[in-house]
């Protein structure tokens, strides 16, 4: 306890009474703390300079937060008395997200204990909450006295596909004693490839291909475990296994700006405090030994595994090993230009799990039907012979005639070999690689048996998120539609963003990121994982602004390209518009103006010259180009425009006014070089093809003069009624295109392009058998088979993007002010939905809107978060009476109506569950 503190309470006691001075809290506590982008409790965090966030209790008293207080302590004990490290005091705010840590220094290795409590908006107190905790990792590259360590694989390896070395994966082992008990232990570790440890034969964790993908010339992410139950007095053994990953395996392009050449490492460094206070630690360093002759002889992210049982090392991660014949590690030291941080998002694990419905016997073989693709590995549980090869394939799809459609794998071998070392039951999972399948082939089991379905299961492989919102409809290939979507997303997040998980490639490509990004917010909690890939995004970040292709960048190429590089200003923007955290915006604002420099270097009078994708995949081009019509030029002057005025909006929210009038004045001036170059007077495209993306990009970025508007959006029409209302657009144009209409008044319109049969649009995959979204509108048709482009991936999350619609404007939900703390509840009802519904996690809590038609009667049931408010639109024949609640509607504080048209009831509601009713024409 502090001195001050002391005297105060001997003043309080003595003269006033305790009660008097400290005021003590009589509301519920605040619930689900968290810190920076929705860590719960971590060990081996990043930030010394973190966030704090808190939900308030749903309750009646308790509408909105008019004060809060912050106790930070370096022990749990000193809380709520005596914190050591920061006293925010009682602060009058109703902000109860992203407060920023304002205490005492932090450091490496140090852990925080933290508290809140809150002020409801009758300034009564809270009781204090549970204190939550937080570890730093080893933040700096000082901290870490350990060297890399591994075998020189290249010197034995095969040569593989593209000329790659392909790299022997790698036992490492280490034998230590302790002379007495420990308190606590942690292992800092991390490795140029995938590792996977175990310490005295138990694993370490359920992690799979740690520590992920980043851009490794400039930074490699660490994990810290918590590993104190698994150290004893006495011997011990620390054991590695470790393969290429993405470091050194083979990659799509293979120009890494990183040496891929460079045989696979690790390093790592267990940190034990003993009992007597004194600490120990084991590094990876010359004492440590390994191998290349275990079972697992070969692995690879495209091509898969061979593992070989017959060398099998029994007890190998335990002191009952002898590894006198193992070799010595080289070692390396560590690189100064490249940093060593702590893991920034949550590790890739197996979450789901999935059982075949279906087998079917075909030469030979037996073929397990999964019921949706999925990404991952399989576990295999089979009766095998020794001596015999178990061969395990994938498969998206089936080929007409049953037999396994690969050719969309391209190089990608994708195969898992198991070679028996005993008759009987093996069981086998992967570890080092990953595939994209519904379907598994197995060959080379005892034929004698019978199979059954629990020979294979699918273990369901992303980084380790939770779902963020649900959303579901009264029409079913609506719903398989966001089905579609969230297996899209759980396939293509493995700790970086995708663009497919199946073939040779599985990159982080910036396009598809870009348009999927919101629709990904709704789905799935995923800030944090945005939060570590922009990090990416700044890393790969050239010198002249250029944001390459993909990140991490696996080509090292000097070029960008419009509409994908401009990641590095929507993603920013859309992602605080969803969580209201300012301080994502600081961490990318540079990277935004640098983006937009770019843009003017690459442009002539304001006209973009930039190369460019375009609108990648428009169907039924008439240039026959995977670009589509829609002119390179038109695309990057658009695009140069938008990142200009989301650069000016960031500025603002930053309070950087300077930067705002830059940015906003670049802005109008682009939006007048484009309208000049590509509109003529009556608002119709001009000089380039006439495409609906070009009107789409026009008129969603704002780019036109007020008196061009509406007949650009007649063009938008007669485009879209020239299709026999089709959409023609690919990735750039495709999220547009909901928003646009919407704007428009044309939300029937948007209803009919979604709820179209026919090719091209979102059903017409679902009609083909999709259960997740395809690269291509019609990557596969019942009729004509696989589209016989080499690029077909049938899970691909970029058309998604309609997601975002789904939510806002189907269910209705979308936020007026960052973060959703003011909310829009507007529900579009139309035929042929006759409900809709969807729940969201915001910062606030849980907001849902769910809606039913019966007859004439339209009924909305909404909740609406703590410490928010909500602007509700109910659609209503607004002669009737409307009904809150089972009764007719009364003004009351918390619910007010601010407007009525013929249609439409508008509302303005405080924190709570209502239920509507009202008639409709």
């Amino acid at each position: 306890m502090n001195f001050r503190y002391f005297i105060y309470l001997i003043i309080c006691t003595t003269f006033l009474g305790l009660t008097s001075c400290k005021e003590k809290g009589t509301l519920e506590k605040a619930n689900f703390l968290t810190i920076s982008e929705g860590f719960k409790n971590p060990i081996g965090f990043y930030d010394v300079k973190p966030t704090f966030s808190w939900q308030l209790p749903v309750s009646e008293n308790i509408k909105s937060q008019s004060a809060y207080q912050i106790i930070a302590a370096s022990n749990p004990d000193l809380l709520p008395n005596s914190p050591d490290l920061w006293d925010s005091e009682k602060q009058k705010s109703d902000q109860s997200a992203w407060l920023k840590y304002a205490g005492k220094p932090l450091q490496s290795r140090q852990k925080v204990y933290w508290q809140v409590k809150y002020w409801n908006q009758n300034a009564e107190a809270s009781i204090w909450s549970d204190i939550n905790h937080f570890e730093l990792g080893l933040l700096n590259n000082s901290d870490w006295q350990a060297k890399w360590v591994g075998l020189n694989t290249a010197k034995d390896s095969v040569r593989g596909r593209q000329k790659v070395l392909i790299h022997k994966p790698q036992y490492l082992r280490k034998e230590f004693e302790l002379s007495d008990d420990e308190v606590s232990a942690r292992l800092y570790i991390t490795a140029k490839g995938v590792f996977d440890v175990s310490i005295n034969g138990e694993n370490v964790s359920d992690d799979a291909m740690s520590p992920g993908f980043t851009s490794y010339d400039k930074r490699i992410e660490t994990l810290t475990y918590d590993v104190s139950n698994l150290i004893e007095t006495g011997q011990n053994t620390i054991g590695v296994e470790l393969a290429s990953g993405w470091y050194s395996g083979r990659l799509l392009w293979g120009t890494t700006p990183w040496d891929n050449t460079i045989s696979p490492k690790i390093i790592c460094q267990l940190e034990i405090e003993m009992k007597d206070g004194s600490k120990k630690i084991i590094l990876s360093d010359e004492s440590w030994k390994g191998t290349t002759n275990g079972p697992l002889q070969f692995s690879e992210i495209y091509d898969g595994e061979i593992y070989n049982a017959n060398l099998e090392m029994p007890s190998w991660t335990t002191t009952a090993f002898n590894d006198k014949n193992w070799l010595n590690v080289e070692v390396a030291n560590l690189d100064s230009n490249v940093t060593l941080a702590p893991k920034r998002h949550t590790a890739v694990k197996g979450k789901i799990k999935l059982s075949p419905t279906q087998i079917t016997k075909k030469e030979g073989t037996l073929i397990f039907d999964l019921n949706q693709n999925m990404v991952g590995v399989p576990l295999v549980k089979v009766p095998m012979k020794k001596g015999d090869t178990l061969k395990v394939r994938f498969a998206e799809m089936l080929s007409p005639d049953g037999t396994f459609y690969t050719k969309n794998y391209r190089s990608a071998h994708s195969t898992d070999y198991y070679i028996a070392s005993k008759d009987g039951e093996i069981e086998y999972m992967p570890k080092f690689t990953f595939h994209g399948f519904r379907f598994v082939e197995l060959s080379g089991f005892d034929a004698s048996k019978e199979p059954t379905k629990d020979w294979v299961t699918g273990i369901v492989q992303y980084s380790d998120f939770d779902d963020n919102g649900v959303f579901t409809s009264s029409h079913p290939k609506l719903n398989q539609l966001q089905s579609n979507i969230v297996w899209g997303l759980r396939g293509n997040f493995l700790d970086i963003p995708t663009d497919c998980p199946q073939r040779n490639e599985r990159l982080g490509w910036t396009g598809d990121a870009q348009v999927f990004g919101p629709t990904s917010m709704f789905n799935a909690d995923v800030y944090k994982f945005w939060a570590s890939w922009l990090q990416s995004v700044r890393e790969a970040q050239l010198e002249d602004g250029a944001i390459p292709w993909t990140v991490p960048d696996s080509r090292g190429n000097k070029i960008a390209s419009s509409g994908w590089g401009d990641v590095g200003t929507i993603i920013p923007w859309k992602i605080y518009m969803r969580t209201g955290d300012i301080g994502f915006l600081e961490d990318n604002f540079e990277m935004m103006t640098q983006w937009v420099s770019h843009h003017e270097l690459k442009s002539k009078k304001y006209i973009s010259n930039m190369m460019s994708f375009s609108d990648w995949l428009q169907p039924y081009p008439e240039s026959g180009k995977n670009t589509g019509d829609t002119s390179r030029q038109l695309i990057g002057t658009a695009f140069f425009a938008h990142s200009a005025k989301l650069t000016a909006q960031a500025a603002e929210v930053l309070g950087k006014v300077e930067a705002q009038a830059k940015y906003e004045a670049l802005y109008k001036t682009v939006a007048e070089a484009f309208d000049n170059r590509f509109f003529d007077g009556t608002g119709a495209v001009k000089g380039v093809a006439e495409t609906q993306t070009s009107y789409l990009l026009a008129l969603a970025f704002n780019l036109l003069p007020e008196n061009k508007i509406k007949n650009a959006q007649t063009n938008l029409l007669r485009k879209l009624k020239d299709a026999d209302n089709h959409l023609r657009t690919g990735f750039l144009g495709t999220p547009l295109l909901s928003r646009v209409l919407d704007d428009m008044g044309e939300t029937d319109l948007i209803y009919k392009l979604i709820f179209n049969e026919t090719y091209p649009s979102w059903f017409y995959s679902i009609n083909q058998g999709a259960t997740t979204i395809w690269e291509r509108w019609n990557s596969y048709s019942k009729t004509e088979g696989y589209n016989p482009m080499s690029m077909n991936s049938l899970n691909h999350y970029a058309y998604g993007a309609i997601g975002e619609w789904m939510y806002e404007r189907i269910a209705g939900i979308s936020p007026i002010e960052a973060g959703y703390k003011t909310i829009e509840i507007a529900p579009q009802v139309r035929e042929p939905l006759t409900s809709a519904s969807a729940t969201l996690n915001t910062p606030y809590g849980k907001v849902s809107s769910s809606w039913e038609m019966k007859a004439n009667v339209f009924q909305l049931s909404v909740t609406v978060p703590p410490n928010t408010s909500a602007k509700i639109s109910v659609p209503a024949d607004t002669t009737k009476p409307l009904v809150l609640n089972g009764t007719t509607f009364q003004e009351s504080s918390a619910v007010k109506l601010i407007h009525t048209t013929k249609n439409v009831f508008e509302l303005e509601v405080q924190a709570g569950t209502y239920t509507f009713q009202s008639e409709i024409k």
